[in-house]
């Protein structure tokens, strides 16, 4: 990826609604070039989604990490997380735990409600749920 390209996504990632034409503008190049660049690299694999982040003021977001079992296998547990509504970004990592999740929802309800989804997954072990105060 060259640093035409870096600066794109580091610009989407900050405002994804940001125009073809205002990213040209800040990477010196046409609005139909950036056109091209975004949708090769959605098309490579490298911008896998675009998002709604919720600012933290209107709901709540929390880093959850899980312990999972070791009879089962932690790709299929992060395929199964997934697929629940909420859960933004699946992590396997290395550490105390072996897989941690960024979660948002509207409110502290819909968020529990995510957590206890997490929890009835067969195969999760132990979960650490660690609320975000303030992102930066």
């Amino acid at each position: 990826m060259d640093e035409i390209n870096k600066k794109i996504v580091e610009i989407l990632k900050k405002n994804g609604r940001a125009t073809y034409s205002n990213i040209g503008k800040m990477v010196g190049l046409s609005e139909g070039a950036v056109r091209k660049r975004i949708k090769a690299l959605v098309d490579s694999g490298v911008i896998r989604q675009f998002t709604i982040k919720i600012g933290l003021t209107e709901g709540a977001e929390a880093m959850v990490q899980i312990s999972i079992d070791p009879s089962f296998a932690t790709s299929k547990i992060s395929m199964m997380l997934k697929k629940i509504s909420n859960v933004e970004t699946v992590h396997e990592i290395t550490g105390q735990h072996d897989i941690a999740v960024m979660v948002s929802a509207m409110n502290i309800a819909e968020l529990d409600e995510c957590v206890e989804k997490i929890r009835r997954i067969e195969g999760v072990a132990n979960t650490n749920t660690i609320f975000i105060l303030r992102s930066w």
